[in-house]
């Protein structure tokens, strides 16, 4: 018995010096004012822990081609929202809608994803309270 306290004691005073994974609150990185709509070319998706990534090439009105990458929420949220590894494939025509980072850069999170098929699946991002963007 009193060498599972002190396992327990020492256990409990080691944890927190233990590495925590880097999470970040949406409201560090973007901006939930700044909504944005884009529609393009899948580039990649990252089907990684602890979001997932997609990339996306869109051209603006004079043909200039430019990289979006989005933040998505983690690949066991997009599951539970009916997300595949199979959902999306590169060279796929989508809209995509979320909040664009702070710093100006063409990095967003998403907020929705309207698949080729027409359907609009959530993006599992965890993003501000108020909702999709307006």
């Amino acid at each position: 018995m009193r060498k599972a306290i002190l396992f327990a004691g020492v256990a409990g005073l080691l944890f927190p010096v233990l590495p925590a994974s880097a999470h970040h609150a949406f409201a560090a990185e973007f901006d939930a004012k700044k909504g944005i709509k884009v529609s393009g070319t899948i580039t990649k998706l990252e089907w990684t822990n602890p979001h997932a990534w997609l990339y996306v090439d869109v051209k603006d009105e004079s043909g200039k081609l430019t990289s979006w990458s989005f933040e998505l929420g983690s690949p066991n949220g997009l599951i539970r929202h009916g997300w595949r590894r199979s959902s999306l494939k590169e060279g796929d025509q989508v809209t995509v809608e979320g909040f664009a980072a702070k710093d100006g850069s063409n990095v967003a999170n998403a907020h929705s994803v309207t698949l080729p098929d027409g359907r609009k699946v959530f993006a599992g991002s965890q993003g501000p309270d108020e909702g999709p963007p307006k």
